[in-house]
Protein backbone atom coordinates (compact mmCIF):
# COMPACT_ATOMS: atom_id res chain seq x y z
CA UNK A 1 0.00 0.00 0.00
CA UNK A 2 2.45 2.27 1.14
CA UNK A 3 4.85 1.86 -2.22
CA UNK A 4 1.57 2.02 -4.45
CA UNK A 5 0.84 5.68 -2.88
CA UNK A 6 4.89 6.69 -2.86
CA UNK A 7 4.69 5.48 -7.09
CA UNK A 8 1.49 7.44 -7.29
CA UNK A 9 3.48 10.70 -5.50
CA UNK A 10 6.75 10.30 -7.97
CA UNK A 11 4.45 9.73 -10.92
CA UNK A 12 2.38 13.07 -10.06
CA UNK A 13 5.73 15.25 -9.56
CA UNK A 14 7.58 13.75 -12.48
CA UNK A 15 4.38 14.48 -14.29
CA UNK A 16 4.56 17.48 -13.18
CA UNK A 17 8.11 18.73 -13.65
CA UNK A 18 7.76 17.39 -17.56
CA UNK A 19 4.78 19.52 -18.40
CA UNK A 20 6.88 22.38 -16.71
CA UNK A 21 9.72 22.38 -18.69
CA UNK A 22 7.57 21.53 -21.63
CA UNK A 23 5.20 24.94 -21.42
CA UNK A 24 8.65 26.95 -20.44
CA UNK A 25 10.38 25.57 -23.94
CA UNK A 26 6.98 26.40 -25.46
CA UNK A 27 6.72 30.05 -24.16
CA UNK A 28 10.79 30.68 -24.93
CA UNK A 29 11.52 30.89 -21.13
CA UNK A 30 13.51 28.08 -20.24
CA UNK A 31 16.05 28.25 -17.83
CA UNK A 32 17.31 26.33 -14.86
CA UNK A 33 16.20 28.85 -12.19
CA UNK A 34 12.80 28.81 -13.86
CA UNK A 35 12.60 24.86 -13.99
CA UNK A 36 13.49 24.62 -10.15
CA UNK A 37 10.89 27.35 -8.99
CA UNK A 38 8.13 25.99 -10.90
CA UNK A 39 9.17 22.28 -10.05
CA UNK A 40 9.16 23.46 -5.97
CA UNK A 41 6.22 25.19 -6.15
CA UNK A 42 4.45 21.93 -7.36
CA UNK A 43 6.49 19.83 -5.52
CA UNK A 44 4.70 21.61 -2.57
CA UNK A 45 1.79 21.17 -4.20
CA UNK A 46 2.09 17.53 -4.72
CA UNK A 47 2.80 17.11 -1.23
CA UNK A 48 0.20 19.08 0.44
CA UNK A 49 -2.56 17.29 -1.96
CA UNK A 50 -1.05 13.86 -0.94
CA UNK A 51 -0.52 14.17 2.99
CA UNK A 52 -2.22 11.11 5.07
CA UNK A 53 -4.86 12.38 7.21
CA UNK A 54 -4.11 9.77 10.35
CA UNK A 55 -0.67 8.42 10.08
CA UNK A 56 3.14 9.83 8.12
CA UNK A 57 4.85 7.11 6.66
CA UNK A 58 8.45 7.68 7.27
CA UNK A 59 9.39 7.71 3.45
CA UNK A 60 7.31 11.25 3.81
CA UNK A 61 9.15 12.31 6.65
CA UNK A 62 12.08 12.74 4.91
CA UNK A 63 10.63 14.81 2.36
CA UNK A 64 10.62 17.39 4.61
CA UNK A 65 14.97 17.42 4.34
CA UNK A 66 13.72 18.14 0.16
CA UNK A 67 11.59 21.28 1.30
CA UNK A 68 14.19 22.59 3.49
CA UNK A 69 16.80 22.43 0.85
CA UNK A 70 14.52 23.44 -1.75
CA UNK A 71 13.56 26.25 0.21
CA UNK A 72 17.03 27.44 1.15
CA UNK A 73 18.31 27.32 -2.81
CA UNK A 74 14.67 29.35 -3.97
CA UNK A 75 16.19 31.76 -0.86
CA UNK A 76 19.81 31.91 -2.55
CA UNK A 77 17.91 32.14 -6.32
CA UNK A 78 15.64 35.21 -4.90
CA UNK A 79 18.34 36.93 -2.93
CA UNK A 80 20.69 36.54 -6.11
CA UNK A 81 17.93 38.36 -8.71
CA UNK A 82 17.52 41.24 -6.04
CA UNK A 83 21.30 41.73 -6.68
CA UNK A 84 20.96 41.81 -10.07
CA UNK A 85 18.02 44.02 -10.23
CA UNK A 86 19.64 47.08 -7.70
CA UNK A 87 22.20 49.23 -9.22
CA UNK A 88 25.96 48.66 -8.32
CA UNK A 89 26.38 51.37 -6.33
CA UNK A 90 23.91 50.00 -3.67
CA UNK A 91 25.34 46.60 -2.50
Amino acid sequence: MATARRERFIRAQLAWMLGATLILVLLDSLSYELVFVVSLIGFLVIVELTAPIAVTPTWRRRLLWLIGGGLVVFGYIVIRRILDILPSGVV
